[in-house]
């Protein structure tokens, strides 16, 4: 098994000890784009065509609820193939 597909894993799990960068690869990986705040700020809105947006504030761990959104976005691409 491969380091992507246990982050994968991982995220399907709902792991407590997520880090932004993991949940940036993968949501990039299916080919959401990353969009900063104009104003700055913390939370980070990933976007894709035909797609609702995914937010995620840039905080360790991720908090349970995000990791949800992005398990949710996920499992929507596989189903999708």
């Amino acid at each position: 098994m491969s380091q992507f597909e246990k982050l994968i894993l991982r995220i399907k799990n709902l792991d407590k000890e997520l880090q932004f960068k993991e949940v940036k690869k993968v949501l990039e990986f299916y080919g959401y784009e990353m969009h900063m705040p104009k104003g700055g700020g913390s939370h980070r809105t990933f976007r894709k065509p035909g797609k609702n947006p995914i937010t995620v504030p840039q905080h360790e761990p991720i908090k349970r609820v995000y990791v949800l959104l992005v398990k949710e976005a996920i499992e929507s691409e596989e189903h999708d193939e």
